[in-house]
């Protein structure tokens, strides 16, 4: 029996489906037995997966983790489970152990971990694993040499095809609790339509899985999903957490038009020069069938530092600010990121995109602004190369991750920094609170109008006169109303 297990990632909101193990369980459907426990369902993760474990025998528990609140809780959690059954195999996969293997095997309580997409690869382990045999020749897993004790990663495996996977086993975990009220509807579900990314940002973690590749499912099996989900569970809206789901205008179009007879809303994660080559007939198109909102890595207010990024030689402040105006005449709402405090000037930097941030606003007061302070991503080129000869050095143990400071990194809102210092940082924070109340977010659905109307009035004056300093009165107002920003608050 194996256990996937995911750990905790958000008590504030209703927890959001496993999708990393529904892909990995559609491999072990009828072949393997094993149970997917959620921690955002049970009320003590650890006696859940204690009681699982004694229950059926399991000798195999695998794990998701992703940075953050997810690794804050696997940590503790693997190492009281392994003190527990010491003979119990211990697997890790996911975003951070892919990202930092070696980290994660200096730790006793892991065994194993699965590097980049671990459907094929979690699977050729667990059938190692069940015929006695040694898993050390698998690509894409990493270990620790049962003699030497050197930690070994081997190549990672081919990114499998999205396409040519079995459909995720839906039965496997309680559906109706995962639907949740969002912007778009009352009723929505989530969905993963592709892997990868065809673009190199050297800021970003999915770079270094993927290698600039990006497989998709057809149109049809995509459209197909989203129907199955209106059938069964009376789903009114869907959100698509690929990387990129709008590489490919043809795809899209299609999907589109094969769900336009659905009436479901939609949202998905895009890029700003592929999205302004589309044709005015194919958003019109989106539009009608329902495209509610697209997530868009503005990511700074500087050319010359979306050139440091990488963001592509068709990337530009100017494109933004067009993308803005467009979206605007189609009544989709741009939910723009932008990475702020990057080297080698973050002072300039923040400036910068403070000035553009209310540009955009002024041409779609709508568009909605997410703000995150630089963290640099291993191997990822030029700045990651300026944070190192800045003294900037990644923990060297899980319990070192799993720190306030570094909690607060993970989430990409921590001043813990050589080049950062507190005063910039809190610069920021304070001009996202008078951006927030100004601009109240739609995605913040208890807000009603009186509401959204006090806290415009309350920070107009901040606003027009550019004063950010010490905006108490607006974060008393803020947590007097539980005022949730939309990256925390997941719509």
């Amino acid at each position: 029996m194996i256990i996937l297990f995911n750990p905790p990632s958000n008590a504030t909101r209703k927890p959001v489906l496993p999708m990393s193990l529904l892909a990995v369980g559609a491999l072990l459907d009828g072949v393997h037995d094993y149970r997917i426990i959620d921690g955002n369902l049970v009320r003590d993760p650890l006696e859940a997966l204690e009681q699982a474990i004694r229950e059926t025998g399991a000798d195999l528990l695998a794990i998701t983790v992703m940075p953050g609140p997810q690794l804050s809780h696997a940590v503790p959690i693997s190492r009281e489970l392994k003190a527990r059954f010491p003979s119990l195999t211990v697997v890790w996969g996911g975003y951070f152990p892919t990202q930092h293997y070696d980290v994660t095997l200096r730790a006793d309580y892991v065994d194993y971990v699965v590097r980049g997409h671990g459907e094929l690869i979690f699977r050729a382990f667990v059938d190692a694993f069940v015929a006695g045999k040694d898993p050390y020749e698998i690509p894409g897993i990493a270990y620790r040499h049962p003699i030497s004790g050197e930690i070994v990663s081997n190549p990672l495996a081919p990114i499998p095809h999205p396409d040519r996977m079995p459909d995720f086993p839906y039965h496997q975990v309680d559906m109706p609790r995962y639907v949740r009220p969002t912007f778009m509807g009352r009723r929505t579900l989530p969905h993963h339509s592709s892997y990868g990314c065809p673009f190199r940002c050297n800021f970003c973690a999915v770079v270094n899985m993927v290698n600039g590749r990006w497989m998709t499912q057809s149109a049809e099996r995509t459209a197909n999903v989203a129907r199955h989900m209106v059938n069964n569970w009376g789903v009114d809206s869907v959100e698509f957490y690929d990387n990129n789901f709008f590489v490919h205008e043809k795809r899209t179009a299609e999907f589109a038009e094969r769900i336009m007879d659905l009436q479901i809303a939609w949202w998905g994660e895009g890029r700003i020069d592929t999205l302004l080559n589309y044709s005015d007939r194919n958003w019109e198109l989106m539009r009608d069938a329902g495209l509610r909102m697209v997530f868009l890595g503005a990511e700074s207010g500087s050319d010359e530092t979306l050139k440091r990024m990488n963001k592509g030689g068709t990337a530009s402040t100017e494109k933004t600010l067009t993308i803005a105006r467009k979206m605007a005449e189609y009544n989709i709402v741009p939910e723009f990121s932008f990475v702020l405090g990057n080297p080698p000037d973050p002072e300039t930097d923040v400036r910068q995109s403070i000035e553009f941030i209310r540009k955009v606003k002024k041409v779609n007061p709508a568009a909605e602004i997410i703000l995150y302070m630089y963290t640099p991503v291993p191997l990822a080129g030029e700045l990651y190369d300026q944070a190192k000869a800045e003294g900037f050095a990644f923990p060297e143990t899980l319990e070192g991750w799993i720190d306030n400071n570094w909690q607060e990194f993970a989430q990409r809102r921590s001043s813990n920094m050589p080049w950062l210092d507190d005063p910039l940082r809190r610069r920021v924070h304070n001009f996202e609170r008078v951006l927030n109340a100004y601009y109240p977010t739609v995605t913040d659905q208890r807000l009603g109008g009186q509401w959204r109307r006090v806290l415009r009035s309350a920070s107009a004056w901040r606003y027009r006169m550019r004063y950010y300093n010490h905006p108490l009165e607006l974060r008393a107002l803020q947590k007097l109303l539980a005022y949730q920003r939309p990256e925390t608050s997941g719509f």
